[in-house]
């Protein structure tokens, strides 16, 4: 006889390997708060319709807070045997309080259940993400108006092309991350629909109050259509999208700042308590954290594409490989929030060598373009001052002068 709660119609025990490769519980134990928090909002609404006596539905809220609290102190093991979190806190509610514990479930599936319970933790997490990216906003703002008057060479296909300032490189990084927001916060419009009461597809024959735990857990409706509610997966795919976008950000600030710490550029000194050194050679000062964002990237998006590629051939509703996309999601979110933890304090902590970037933003002719538009604001059609400039060029490189002096030579020969 089996011993699971959905065994009635089994004879056997499940196989301790299927039973292994069947759990969810070493990724999915995450969620136990939000689990939580939807089973009480779950049992008010059972007790609000007449489903469960009062002190049924109080008691299962007493021993849910109870079980919250000892999975918060380490009291609960994660075995197999409980296959996943709502299986395992439900076993445990029903040894605390017997029967009233076996109503919990009542006008519920698993599958509207963590459909609910990803919802819940992703738009949590979404809160945290956004936090962080207001502070690297605000760092990028500082650092944009700190040096605004700090001159840099601006690079294209990692060649000099013109000046800018310091200001205006973290200002493109700040318009980066705005937009990161703006994603983020359009998104959570997007998925705060609550499925609690989709039931496993087809909704249930008893009278359930489907708006009331939808207001209860803040969402801003219920998802209309029962069969959708448990089979999409879109917010999750979207927010992995998202936070891709996050990803590239990061990775091409740190390319950039990797570049700038080396010797031949030295545009940026590291703090010695955000880089690392070597065991063999005792020169070296690496820019580790930095690379390991970069490489955090690529896990990123392969989680964005397998989650794409879970999701693409699975016929209505429900499916098992939809776990699967569960630690799609936790990985994006663990990932995400690393990286823009330690990325604000070092970007705050590096040593910008400002003359440095000033004296090779001197260099390099990078002047050129400004001289040219003077040329046109002279009448110079511009690709006659484009071939123009580009013949000063070439001649100021075969003298080793500056673009200024073969242009002060040429209209010192033009005036005589």
């Amino acid at each position: 006889m089996t011993n699971k709660i959905w065994g009635g119609r089994f004879k056997s025990q499940t196989d301790p390997r299927a039973a292994e490769f069947n759990s969810s519980l070493p990724f999915d134990h995450v969620l136990y708060r939000y689990d939580i928090m939807g089973s009480k909002v779950h049992a008010a609404m059972l007790a609000k319709q007449g489903l469960l006596e009062k002190d049924e539905a109080d008691a299962i809220v007493v021993a849910l807070a109870e079980i919250e609290d000892e999975i918060d102190r380490g009291l609960h093991e994660f075995k197999d045997e409980y296959e996943d979190i709502h299986m395992l806190i439900e076993q445990i509610l029903v040894k605390k309080i017997g029967n009233p514990g076996k109503k919990l479930h009542t006008g519920r599936s698993r599958n509207d259940q963590v459909a609910l319970d990803l919802r819940l933790y992703a738009r949590d997490m979404s809160v945290k993400i956004l936090e962080l990216l207001g502070e690297l906003c605000d760092t990028f703002a500082t650092l944009s108006k700190k040096h605004q008057n700090d001159i840099m060479p601006g690079y294209t296909h990692l060649q000099q092309a013109q000046p800018i300032t310091l200001g205006e490189y973290f200002g493109a990084y700040l318009c980066m991350i705005q937009r990161d927001m703006s994603r983020m916060e359009d998104w959570r419009k997007r998925m705060n629909f609550s499925p609690l009461g989709a039931g496993a597809l087809a909704g249930s024959s008893l009278p359930l109050d489907r708006k009331f735990t939808a207001q209860e857990l803040g969402f801003s409706d219920v998802i209309k259509n029962t069969v959708d509610a448990v089979s999409d997966r879109d917010y999750l795919m979207e927010l992995c999208g998202v936070i891709s976008i996050i990803m590239v950000h990061l990775s091409r600030l740190s390319e950039d700042l990797i570049i700038w710490a080396t010797q031949e550029v030295s545009f940026i000194t590291l703090d010695d308590a955000f880089a690392t050194g070597s065991s063999l050679m005792p020169n070296k000062k690496n820019p580790d954290v930095l690379e390991l964002i970069r490489g955090k990237s690529g896990r990123v998006f392969g989680h964005l594409m397998s989650s794409l590629t879970i999701m693409k051939a699975l016929p209505l509703a429900y499916n098992k490989d939809m776990q699967e996309g569960s630690e799609c999601l936790f990985g994006v979110v663990n990932t995400v929030l690393s990286c823009l933890t330690v990325m604000i304090p070092f970007v705050n902590s590096i040593v910008f060598n400002t003359e440095r970037m000033k004296t090779i933003a001197s260099s390099g002719y990078l002047n050129a373009t400004r001289i040219l538009e003077e040329l046109v604001l002279k009448g110079v059609p511009f690709r006659d001052a484009h071939h123009r400039v580009g013949s000063y060029i070439a001649e100021a490189m075969e003298k080793g002068c500056t673009l200024e002096d073969i242009v002060r030579l040429h209209e010192y020969t033009q005036s005589q």
